[in-house]
């Protein structure tokens, strides 16, 4: 059901059945390593180049997640995944080998939550039973096509990001007597393209503040909730300066979030001491997160209710190259436990 101008009620709860998490060496040695269900050691993966590498994350993931489920791929309905390497190839060569019906998206590093929002979507009016969704990101394979080869050794300034490599993807379900005390989804708000002018690529946090804070209070307006009925409120990868932008952009607004309350994925997944600059980004990111930490802390009771809102900046090398500013988006999905 539409509620307001851009969110989504979902009266049948759908439910986020299992999931499969999935990193590199550099999530291995961070902060929650204990959350990714596989973990590689190096970079490369066995594979012959970066890209490839990316696809078997993605492989593992999905693998991961049906194995958790019980279910074999014939029992999924539909995928709706993406990621950041030029036409989602990773993505959709994981894809092709399934043969599952296939919607492919590129939000950029809002991709989990966009993809999270349709298939919840599509499950609470009956479009399907199961639908596997999620995203994926390389850092030596991002770095490539948006900034230099990692070889290279170029330097960046202190508001770059560090891109995950790891993929999460989620398995959502039609709710029944069996797992209706799984994660459920109740709402989604779909964000707008904020551009507010913003022209350097290695402050993605700061040119995407603005859209995560257009999206969370279109949220509060549309549903009439407000951060007093989430127990916590994440962004998909802000880092430090883009986080510190969004709370200033908030408190502006009259609205009284707790700092501690409101919380990053790009600042969750890496230890201090890790040179990562500002913090992680990458499409694989949140959904890393919510997948494998958020939603073991919520089976925890950690959290009862969160509202995960996961950020994309939507420039190309090509429209950087071309002198253009950056379209930012996020997309909200709140995720409940009874």
């Amino acid at each position: 059901m539409l509620k307001g101008e851009q969110s989504w009620i979902f009266n049948r709860r759908p439910v986020i059945l299992a999931t499969g998490v999935t990193g590199g060496p550099f999530e291995g040695n961070g902060k929650l390593a204990e959350d990714f269900d596989l973990l590689h050691e190096d970079l490369w993966m066995g594979e012959e180049s970066y890209e490839k590498a990316h696809r078997l994350l993605i492989d593992e993931a999905i693998e991961i997640a049906l194995n958790k489920s019980q279910l074999t791929k014939e029992n999924i309905d539909f995928i709706i995944a993406g990621d950041l390497i030029n036409q989602i190839t990773p993505t959709t060569f994981a894809a092709r080998s399934l043969s599952i019906p296939y919607f492919g998206i590129s939000g950029a590093c809002s991709t989990s939550m966009e993809g999270l929002a349709l298939a919840s979507f599509i499950i609470n009016h009956q479009g399907a039973k199961h639908v596997l969704t999620g995203s994926g990101s390389h850092n030596a394979a991002a770095e490539r096509q948006f900034r230099y080869p990692t070889e290279y050794g170029g330097q960046k300034p202190p508001t770059a990001q560090w891109t995950a490599t790891a993929a999460g993807y989620a398995i959502v379900a039609e709710q029944n007597e069996q797992n209706q005390n799984e994660p459920k989804v109740t709402m989604a708000t779909i964000g707008k393209v904020v551009d507010m002018g913003m022209t350097d690529p290695f402050n993605m946090g700061g040119a995407m503040a603005p859209a995560a804070v257009d999206t969370i209070l279109a949220h509060f307006k549309d549903t009439g909730r407000t951060h007093e009925d989430y127990d916590l409120i994440v962004t998909g990868d802000l880092a430090k300066v883009g986080r510190a932008t969004a709370l200033d952009l908030i408190h502006s607004k009259g609205i009284d979030l707790p700092t501690e309350k409101f919380q990053d994925c790009g600042l969750m997944v890496y230890k201090e001491d890790q040179p990562v600059l500002a913090g992680g980004s990458g499409s694989g990111l949140s959904a890393a997160v919510l997948y494998g930490h958020l939603l073991k802390q919520m089976k925890y009771g950690t959290y009862k209710r969160i509202l995960c809102v996961a950020t994309g900046s939507l420039h190309s090398p090509l429209s950087i190259q071309q002198g253009e500013t950056i379209p930012c988006i996020a997309h909200a999905v709140a995720i409940e436990m009874d």
